[in-house]
């Protein structure tokens, strides 16, 4: 088990670059390449990265920009619409006006109206925040490919948005939770620990990520379950994470564990990944949650943690 304190000052810096690039750039088709190229960061790795610290995507947070400044240039008069979309590479009226109503409430006609109320997204300001001196505990682990059985659903939007639809996709889909259960202990037998509990986020883009919620099965037995399953097996798929290298995180003893991750990967990412010498892999981050339960056992129950798996790979030097 290692420690690690936090420096972020050079990724700050490269992050500010960054975003001082795209802002140089809005009115303009970007390079996500060389956006991250700013920050001296791969792509893949700057687009999760920003998105874990910012809580947007790299694409919505250009396109809130782009729609917040095409506001304004209609608010002040003079330009025409058509001109506007164009500038913030919108190829028709038609598209822009869709965007810019979901943006704005309004329609970009109605921007110029007197009184007019619009929204601002104002562009990201990096600061570098000392907090404490704190400590994070973790370990860095190479893992054999694994096998999950599951299943998914595409989360997008804003960070509340994306959060409202994790609530829903769990409370709407109990039943396959617990035919999921059953599944594991079928395959594992006295193996098995159903208490504890798999998340699965890949396939991250502009757009959102798949969320699945999954148990680990043995690779032989996914055509055996397909048949003992028989129509409910369509409800799930097989789910391979390839073999690679994870920064595994604990989350403190707690009631509920779940609550951290979001703060924990924020550290993982801010405090430990730009003194690492690692970056951020494109494969798939797994939640592991440790649900132990004894009914009425307050000890026990306040003992359950969570670990994060976040993918990494070694910088090119």
């Amino acid at each position: 088990m290692g420690r690690q304190g936090g420096d972020c000052t050079d990724w700050t810096t490269g992050l500010q670059r960054s975003i001082d690039y795209i802002e140089a750039h809005l009115a303009e088709p970007i390079d996500y390449a060389e956006v991250a190229a700013q920050s001296y960061a791969s792509s893949y790795h700057f687009q999760r990265v920003f998105s874990i610290l910012c809580g947007y995507t790299l694409g919505e947070y250009i396109r809130n920009r782009r729609l917040s400044l095409a506001g304004a240039e209609l608010a002040a008069g003079g330009a025409k619409v058509i001109d506007v979309a164009l500038k913030y590479g919108y190829e028709s009226p038609d598209s822009f006006a869709k965007a810019f109503q979901k943006f704005h409430g309004i329609l970009p006609s109605q921007a110029r109206s007197n009184g007019s109320r619009l929204r601002s997204f104002s562009r990201l300001v990096v600061k570098l925040s000392l907090e404490g001196g704190s400590m994070m505990e973790y370990r860095i682990e190479k893992r054999p490919e694994m096998t999950f059985i599951g299943y998914h659903r595409r989360f997008s939007g804003t960070p509340a948005v994306r959060t409202e639809q994790a609530h829903e996709f769990y409370v709407s889909t109990r039943a396959n939770q617990y035919l999921l259960k059953g599944i594991e202990y079928y395959t594992q037998g006295v193996d098995c620990d159903c208490s504890v509990h798999y998340d699965i986020i890949r396939a991250c883009g502009d757009d959102g990520y798949d969320f699945a919620i999954a148990v680990p099965l043995r690779e032989d037995s996914f055509q055996d379950l397909e048949e003992d399953l028989g129509e409910a097996a369509k409800r799930f798929e097989k789910i391979v994470v390839p073999e690679g290298t994870y920064l595994i995180c604990e989350t403190e003893r707690t009631q509920y564990p779940t609550e951290c991750i979001e703060d924990m990967r924020r550290r993982a990412v801010s405090e430990w990944l730009p003194t690492s010498g690692y970056e951020l892999a494109d494969a798939p981050e797994i939640a592991v949650t440790h649900w132990g339960y004894r009914r009425g056992d307050a000890q026990v129950n306040s003992a359950r943690y969570a670990e994060l798996w976040l993918p990494i790979a070694k910088k090119n030097a």
